[in-house]
């Protein structure tokens, strides 16, 4: 595993772990989102809302980016702690938690090895992280080792068109500049059928265009759902 394993009390609101080698390094594309997801913020409050609605617990919230999502954690929430493997948006998400009404320990640290402990979590949050992991499987994997049993897991995830042309473009650009371009994204993977195939049992879900109105792009297509971890291994 990556990094030092979180100590069982609740460390200081805010507070940030340096590692010796940061697990992604995209300056550019860290400058490009936290512009650009701050002016998509009127699109996108009302998904944060829905996705955080009604959590409790300890939180695990894994690639929080510049930590947009920790002004909408209820109260019910009595701890999150956010993993976030790039070290710009890192130090942007540390100056949010401050601002955050729940308690927020920002982590460095990589999807497909968080350095936190098994069972350790009520509820996990991927919010637009399934498309950017170098690796899905094993992503989903740490998410399930980290959730206690019965946990439930929370995402807002890009998701396939419906349709044969777009599907189609979306894997062009999955395979040329898109995860070049920007961060390792991908606009094309099967969310759904990677929650499955790792374990979860999956909940409600719906899928939505974002934003609603205007041009469809391939990245407009997502999913929005909750899943939950098995009470018992199989």
């Amino acid at each position: 595993m990556v990094g030092r394993p979180l100590s069982p009390l609740s460390p200081r609101k805010g507070s940030a772990r340096r590692p010796a080698k940061d697990a992604v390094h995209h300056p550019l594309f860290a400058r490009f989102y936290a512009r650009f997801s701050v002016r998509a913020e009127p699109v996108m409050a009302p998904v944060r809302t829905e996705l955080l609605a009604g959590l409790s617990g300890r939180v695990l919230e894994v690639g929080a980016g510049n930590g947009l999502n920790f002004g909408y954690y209820p109260r019910t929430v009595s701890e999150v702690v956010a993993i976030e493997p790039e070290r710009g948006l890192r130090q942007l998400a540390v100056d949010a938690a401050q601002r955050a009404d729940v308690p927020v320990d920002v982590v460095p640290g990589a999807a497909e090895a968080l350095p936190v402990k098994s069972e350790g979590f009520d509820a996990v949050v991927l919010c637009i992280v399934l498309c950017s992991v170098r690796d899905v499987e094993r992503a989903l994997g740490e998410v399930r080792r980290v959730l206690r049993p019965g946990g439930e897991l929370r995402f807002f995830e890009h998701g396939q068109a419906p349709g044969r042309g777009m599907r189609g473009f979306q894997s062009a650009l999955d395979r040329t500049v898109w995860p070049r371009a920007f961060g390792g994204c991908h606009v094309g993977r099967d969310a759904l059928g990677s929650l499955r195939d790792a374990g979860f049992e999956l909940g409600a879900y719906r899928r939505l265009l974002v934003p609603e109105r205007g041009v469809r792009l391939p990245t407009s297509y997502c999913v929005i759902g909750a899943a939950r971890r098995p009470e018992l291994s199989t």
